[in-house]
C-alpha cells in the first residue's frame, strides 16, 4: 500500500503474559524461520537512540493519537557500532512506514555533540530531513530504548513476528556506546510486547496460529514507555 509515496505496512501489538508467550513462541518457531540476524535463540540486542523536538511533538501526538506522525531515531544492534543506522518510523493509523539510512560512527559522534555540518551536503532525502530536523527544529537526543528482541519471518505476505523482551531506558546518558550507561527497566519482568507487521495480507495460517479474538491489541509505544521512566526518575 501507498499513501504520500511511501510504503505502508500493517502493524499489530500486543502485551503477552509470560505463559502466554511461551506458548506463542513455540507454535511460531515450528512454521517460522527465526531471522537470521540472531544470534542465539534469544534473539539480538535493539539500542536505539530517540529525537524529540523541544515542545516533545513526537511524545504528545503519540499520546494524543495524531494520525499522521513520526520519529527520528538512531540504532544499532548487540551494542556494536559495526552498523549504525538513521531510521524514521512513520505512522498513519495502523500503518507503518520505516526508512533507514547508514551513519558512520564519526558522523554519530558529531551529532552527538550538537555539531550536525556532517549531514548538509547528503544526496540521501532521509539524512537531508533529519539535518533540517536538528538543525532548523531544534530536535534533540533525548531517551535510549534498550530491548532484546527474538524476531521470525514467513515470506507469504512478508509477515514478520517478533518478540520484544526485557525493555529498559537509559537514565544517565544519551550516548548509545557509553561504557556507564545505566538502564532502568521499563516493564514488568513477565511482560513480552508482541509485534506483528505484514503488507497487505495476513496468511490465514498465521492468523489462525496468532489467534486474534485471545490476544487484545494494544496501543504500545516503547519510545513513549521509556520517555515515561525517565521522567519519572527525574523526579525522583
Amino acid at each position: 500500500m501507498l499513501f504520500e509515496g511511501k510504503k505502508l505496512r500493517n502493524e499489530f501489538k500486543h502485551y503477552l503474559h509470560t505463559y502466554e508467550y511461551l506458548s506463542l513462541r513455540n507454535k511460531v518457531s515450528t512454521m517460522l524461520e527465526m531471522d537470521p540476524n540472531s544470534i542465539g535463540g534469544d534473539g539480538y540486542g535493539i539500542r536505539s537512540l530517540y529525537f524529540d523536538g523541544p515542545h516533545d511533538h513526537s511524545l504528545y501526538d503519540k499520546n494524543n493519537g495524531v494520525f499522521g506522525r513520526d520519529k527520528y531515531r538512531i540504532r544499532i544492534y548487540n551494542g556494536s557500532g559495526e552498523k549504525i543506522t538513521l531510521e524514521r518510523k512513520s505512522k498513519f493509523g495502523d500503518f507503518v512506514c520505516k526508512e533507514a539510512a547508514p551513519l558512520s560512527r564519526r558522523e554519530y559522534d558529531e551529532i552527538l555533540a550538537g555539531d550536525y555540518e556532517c549531514l548538509r551536503d547528503k544526496e540521501h532525502p532521509l539524512l537531508k530531513d533529519f539535518y533540517l530536523a536538528l538543525a532548523h527544529r531544534a530536535f534533540r537526543p533525548i531517551v535510549i530504548v534498550d530491548y532484546v528482541r527474538e524476531a521470525y519471518i514467513y515470506e507469504p505476505g512478508n509477515v514478520r513476528i517478533t518478540f520484544d523482551k526485557r525493555l529498559a531506558a537509559g537514565v544517565n546518558t544519551v550516548d548509545l556506546f557509553d561504557p556507564e550507561l545505566v538502564l532502568q527497566e521499563a516493564l514488568l519482568a513477565p511482560q513480552t510486547i508482541l509485534e506483528v507487521k505484514f503488507d497487505s495480507f495476513l496468511p490465514s495460517n498465521i492468523r489462525s496460529l496468532l489467534q486474534p479474538d485471545k490476544i487484545v491489541r494494544s496501543a504500545i509505544s516503547k519510545y513513549v514507555i521509556c520517555r515515561e521512566v525517565t521522567i519519572k526518575h527525574f523526579k525522583q
